[in-house]
């Protein structure tokens, strides 16, 4: 039963009380697994969104007709998951749904604000360096040569989601770091005129260092997806080489197979 005054807790009970659970008692699939599926399906789709609270296992095991066990695991899987969060005094909280990103030539910014993350950007370093060799091959540039560098935390709904690292030609446009902070690099690099066309991606994974950790909000050890690219614009001119990685707990590759004939 929600308290006078407990907005957050007020509106989670219709949001509840609005899903249809379909749980098959004959099926070889784990009661909690089915709920927690569901649950996961009510977090993706908006029905369930952060901030809402599920209420406690008592009433939902006996709402559902399901032992407090069951209940209990199918919510920790979720927690394990990094969708929801067990706070003291509050109860279990959605927190998010994971990002799941095509794997195509777009921006995190533009891929986050479609799906209605809303993404916000901290810009940790803005500053010209010399070109690794490395990054002096990708940008088809001589070692040494002056690139310029950012490096930015990208957020959604206050959790850290990503830690972006892009070099860039020097004079290729102007990266003023307030408007990096309210809108996407590809966005910045659209107005100006540059057409992006293609691109050579590799995607991997690795664990977190002790910095890493510290601004992804994550453990020592995590598991981070990353991603290396370069970019080109349509005249083949190399316009950007990044080197990005994102929390294995929030983020997700999408990719779609086809049979070759």
């Amino acid at each position: 039963m929600a308290k006078t005054g407990d907005p957050a807790r007020a509106a989670a009970e219709p949001a509840l009380s609005t899903l249809d659970f379909a749980l098959d008692r004959g099926s070889p699939v784990p009661l909690y697994y089915q709920l927690a599926q569901q649950l996961e399906a009510a977090i993706e789709n908006g029905v369930l969104a952060p901030g809402n609270l599920l209420g406690n296992e008592v009433d939902l095991s006996v709402r559902l007709g399901l032992s407090r066990p069951t209940v209990r695991q199918a919510i920790q899987s979720l927690v394990d998951k990094g969708l929801l969060v067990r706070r003291r005094g509050v109860g279990t909280q959605v927190v998010h749904s994971q990002v799941r990103r095509p794997l195509e030539l777009s921006s995190l910014y533009d891929d986050l604000e479609a799906a209605g993350q809303a993404p916000a950007t901290r810009v940790v370093r803005n500053e010209t360096v010399p070109a690794s060799a490395d990054v002096a091959a990708a940008l088809g540039l001589a070692e040494g040569a002056e690139v310029v560098l950012l490096e930015r935390l990208r957020s959604t709904h206050g959790q850290p989601v990503a830690l972006l690292c892009n070099l860039l030609p020097p004079g290729l446009l102007a990266l003023d770091s307030a408007r990096l902070e309210s809108t996407g690099l590809y966005r910045m690099m659209r107005s100006a005129g540059i057409t992006l066309h293609s691109a050579r991606q590799t995607v991997g994974a690795r664990s977190a260092t002790a910095d890493e950790a510290a601004r992804l909000d994550e453990k020592e050890g995590a598991a981070l997806l990353t991603m290396q690219r370069t970019a080109y614009d349509d005249t083949g001119r190399p316009v950007e080489f990044g080197t990005h990685i994102y929390r294995a707990s929030r983020y997700s590759f999408e990719f779609q197979l086809l049979v070759r004939p």
